[in-house]
């Protein structure tokens, strides 16, 4: 387990674009740098989306050329069909990732299309990356559960996962979206999944609404999947579900692994400076567990 375990950093992208407040791009390239020097290696930084739908991206293109010129580091970028794709290798991406919906309710009012149709726009995507000898990472939404269509059965995510494997994608990142899931019925998805896709091509990518993403994850890391999404501070959310929270904090998951006895090449400190520093720019404290928590210990310690 403790060669196994990798952190894939998803606040620049899916942090920051579902929060209400739009960050400057000198502030995202700063956030990038931040968390790369605490030791997060693996960071999805933009999107290449419609700039009406997310403004919060706006500048991806900036961020990653950026990002790039760091000496270490996979930087990842999201891209929706072929004309985000093109803008995405423009700025020189060598890594981007497709998204699909394990629910027909989430999909329609996300991308307002079928699920079918997502992957049909996605095809040429496909295509052409492998032509080129980029990297592709495919998503997959609402997989313990949906705002819209409420359960979603195990083998729906499975159908949908292993079309993203069967058309490229080097790894496929599972998502409780809006963060409903539980330990069993994270590890019956699992399950499904992989009788499809390969534990070791899987990655978890668990919301906290409920505040089971770390039980989620560690049932997750016991069916042999050893991939995990997080983001810095639990930025995020998702604008279809009331309540819904961010990722998993990256905090809570350094925390969990470290205890664990899991290294993770992570300094804590350099983390939660990034975090602070990207929590005053919302105005709002770090919805991290852990965060709170050193932060606490810290002010404490100040005044004594």
């Amino acid at each position: 387990m403790s060669d196994r375990v990798q952190i894939v950093e998803m606040g620049p992208r899916d942090g920051l674009q579902n929060e209400k407040v739009s960050v400057s791009v000198e502030a995202r390239i700063a956030f990038v740098e931040a968390l790369v020097a605490a030791g997060l290696t693996t960071c999805e930084v933009g999107a290449f989306v419609s700039p009406k739908a997310i403004p919060q991206m706006v500048g991806s293109d900036q961020v990653l050329r950026a990002a790039s010129q760091l000496p270490v580091g996979e930087f990842h970028v999201l891209v929706p069909n072929e004309k985000g794709y093109e803008a995405a290798i423009a700025a020189g991406a060598k890594v981007v990732s497709v998204f699909a919906s394990a629910s027909e309710g989430f999909s329609r009012a996300n991308i307002n299309c079928s699920i079918a149709e997502s992957i049909e726009r996605f095809k040429p995507v496909l295509a052409r990356a492998k032509a080129d000898g980029i990297k592709v990472r495919g998503y997959v939404s609402c997989v313990l559960g949906c705002p819209f269509d409420g359960e979603v059965k195990p083998s729906a995510v499975a159908d949908v996962a292993k079309t993203l494997w069967d058309l490229g994608c080097y790894e496929i990142s599972l998502g409780d979206t809006i963060g409903v899931g539980t330990p069993a019925k994270a590890r019956a998805m699992l399950r499904a999944v992989s009788g499809d896709v390969s534990t070791a091509k899987l990655a978890m990518h668990f919301h906290d609404t409920y505040g089971q993403a770390l039980a989620n994850l560690y049932a997750g890391m016991e069916e042999g999947v050893f991939v995990i999404d997080s983001a810095a501070g639990g930025l995020g959310g998702c604008p279809y579900a009331p309540g819904a929270t961010g990722n998993v904090a990256t905090e809570d998951v350094i925390y969990m692994l470290e205890g664990m006895g899991v290294p993770t090449g992570v300094d804590m400190d350099k983390l939660l400076a990034a975090t602070n520093q990207m929590s005053t720019l919302l105005g709002r404290p770090p919805v991290s567990r852990v965060a709170s928590a050193l932060n606490a210990k810290r002010r404490k310690a100040a005044k004594v």
